[in-house]
């Protein structure tokens, strides 16, 4: 989402769009993409580690970004559990030292990608961005009202993208596996498109306030069905849990659920503590008491049928376009309550819309020709 990030917020006409990142070959790849895409656009690639705190602070100063999206970080559970050093530096340390550099340039804005496993963590990875999401959220202690405002995106799993199952099994498949691992028949995850994720990070960048996590409403899967759309021939095979996995995937806990309010598409987390800014979502509602949003009692479920939809070739989601995904409501629950996801049919393109050009053009965001800068 880091990487997509990029080349669509350059369609709102920034004046500028630097990327950090710490691999050289990503850097030449988005360079490449922004250079068909927005030939005129100033941009720059800046190798740089957020685990460097002098370097961080190096590139904020001679690149002033206004807006900031802050996708670094290690990813993989099994990984992060056995280099819990390296996963405390980028995914922990690497939050302070962009917090700093922001407040230190005087950023307007700060969005920092999460995960659904930074609610009720059992694995490093987890308890890291649980760890990461709190400092972007006390962050705004420091800024105060005026200053850089920081806020949160957590969602589930992305279609299609590095490390995710859905490769995994389109690389099974090509190579002629006799069958498709997988580690728990019941096992259950949040899904999103990488197009939607962009667009929930972009609004959010637009609307937010300062010390929010949203939470996008998106349809559960579970891992067993995903296999049998992408290889209905195939039996699978049960591996057991690796170490770190979770059954069930919780992206709004009973306890947070207190500071939650539910939009149209998306919850909204408010922090508990907020004295530079006492404005609520007045569009929204409070959830009632006892909620939480877990993949396994999620209202809105994204079937096989649904799936081959999204993924009639390839395996995965194809690249720029945005998709439906159908669902199937549970009979048990209600549509109507807070806790229901969108229905997303057919006809609808999208769980997110971005604003029109019109509007975006029109909107500070857009029509200030901000630089802004993605670290991945």
């Amino acid at each position: 989402a880091g990487s997509e990030s990029v080349p669509q917020h350059s369609d709102r006409g920034p004046a500028h769009s630097p990327r950090a990142d710490n691999s050289e070959l990503h850097l030449y790849e988005i360079d490449l993409e922004l250079r068909n895409r927005h030939p005129t656009l100033a941009r720059a690639t800046v190798m740089a580690d957020v685990r460097d705190q002098t370097r961080i602070r190096e590139v904020f100063a001679a690149h002033r970004p206004e807006l900031v999206f802050h996708a670094a970080a290690m990813k993989q559970v099994t990984t992060a559990e056995y280099n819990p050093f390296e996963c405390i530096r980028t995914n922990v340390n690497g939050a302070e030292n962009l917090v700093y550099a922001a407040l230190r340039r005087d950023v307007k804005k700060v969005i920092a990608l999460s995960t659904d496993k930074a609610a009720n963590p059992v694995n490093l990875y987890g308890a890291s961005k649980l760890a990461s999401d709190k400092i972007f959220v006390a962050a705004n202690n420091l800024s105060g009202a005026d200053g850089t405002k920081f806020s949160v995106v957590r969602y589930g799993n992305v279609f299609g993208s590095r490390g995710s199952v859905v490769p995994f099994f389109k690389k099974l498949i090509a190579e002629g596996a006799e069958s498709l691992p997988i580690t728990d028949a019941r096992m259950t995850r949040f899904w999103i498109t990488l197009n939607q994720g962009v667009n929930v990070v972009l609004s959010s960048m637009e609307m937010t306030r300062g010390g929010e996590i949203f939470v996008p409403k998106i349809p559960s899967m579970r891992i067993a069905d995903i296999a049998r759309a992408m290889a209905p021939n195939l039996p699978v095979k049960i591996v057991g849990i690796r170490p770190g996995e979770k059954l069930h995937e919780t992206m709004i806990t009973e306890d947070d659920a207190r500071m939650t309010r539910a939009l149209a598409d998306r919850y909204v987390i408010e922090p508990a503590l907020s004295f530079w800014s006492t404005d609520q979502y007045a569009d929204g509602a409070p959830v009632p008491d006892g909620f939480s949003y877990a993949s396994n009692t999620n209202t809105a479920w994204l079937d096989e049928p649904g799936l081959t939809k999204l993924m009639p070739e390839t395996g995965a989601c194809p690249p720029r376009q945005r998709h439906s995904l159908p669902t199937r409501a549970r009979a048990s629950r209600t549509t109507t309550s807070p806790r229901s996801a969108p229905s997303w049919p057919k006809s609808r393109p999208c769980a997110t819309r971005l604003p029109s050009r019109e509007t975006s053009r029109a909107s500070k965001l857009s029509g200030s020709k901000v630089p802004t800068m993605s670290h991945h």
